[in-house]
Parts: structure tokens; sequence; C-alpha cells
């Protein structure tokens, strides 16, 4: 897990990630350009999910991830409106997001979706076979709050 708020650990991968988008895109479409970083991000995110399953110590559940949450609030990066949680499912809408703000101040907002957004479901596949996300909107994507909806799918 980070020792840095997850909000400067993005920071930082960002300043990185868009010098490497910024060479892509001399050399191939932005579309195959854009897909190289979901992916590589995507990847990135199943790592950290299995690193704070790991860190659980049994199966992990709905209130172990919730648990863990601070490290994407951290200096006051979200604003989280939870409307229910248990074990089995977690429902919140995050009505402020200072990672949207942070990549459009970097002049990052056209790749934001994939450096932040992209990163949650492939968090749940690292974190538990079990986990599902559901996600229609987004503030990065210019919705007025994220509306983040898990389940654990006990089968």
């Amino acid at each position: 897990m980070t020792a840095i708020p997850m909000i400067e650990q993005r920071r930082i991968e960002a300043e990185l990630v868009r010098d490497f988008y910024t060479v892509l895109c001399k050399s191939m479409p932005k579309g195959a350009a854009q897909e190289i970083i979901r992916e590589a991000i995507a990847s990135s995110a199943i790592r950290q999910g299995k690193t704070y399953a790991d860190a659980v110590g049994h199966e992990p559940t709905l209130t172990d991830f919730a648990s863990h949450s601070g490290a994407w609030d951290a200096n006051n990066a979200l604003d989280r409106e939870v409307l229910h949680a248990s074990p089995e499912r977690l429902d919140y809408n995050i009505t402020r997001c200072e990672y949207a703000r942070m990549y459009r101040d970097m002049g990052l907002a056209e790749i934001g979706h994939l450096l932040s957004c992209n990163r949650d479901a492939a968090f749940c596949e690292g974190y538990s076979k079990n986990m599902e996300l559901t996600r229609t909107q987004t503030i990065m994507e210019g919705a007025p709050h994220c509306d983040f909806r898990y389940r654990m799918n006990r089968s």
C-alpha cells in the first residue's frame, strides 16, 4: 500500500504518463495511444487490488474495502456520500473529485478517465473474483457525481 496520499501518487504517475502519451500520439492514432494507456493503467490497478486483498488476510468483503477508502479520500481529494454499506453491498456517490480537477489542471482532461476512473473496475478484478462494480457516470466525464455500486457475488 502507499505511504503517500493516493492523489499525490496519481499526480506523480500522471506526469510520467503524460510524456508517454505525447510520444505515443506522435507515432500512432490517438485512439490507439489511449488504448495502450488504458491497458497499462488497468494492469496496475489489478496489481494494486491484489495487494490490498493480500493485506486483508482473508477473502475480502466490501466492509474491508470500505475500510481502505481513506487512501483515496486523503488530502480532501473526494467528497463521498455513502448510501448503503454492508459486507455484500456498498453504494456511494462521489460529489466532488479533486482527481478530475487535478487532471484538468495538468492538461490531461482528455485521458483523465483512463488515469483514474478506468482503475476502479480493474481494481475489483484484483481485489476479489466476487467483487463487481456498476457505475453509470463520472465527474471526470462531465456528470454532476460519480455513482459507485459495488456488489459481492458469492457463488
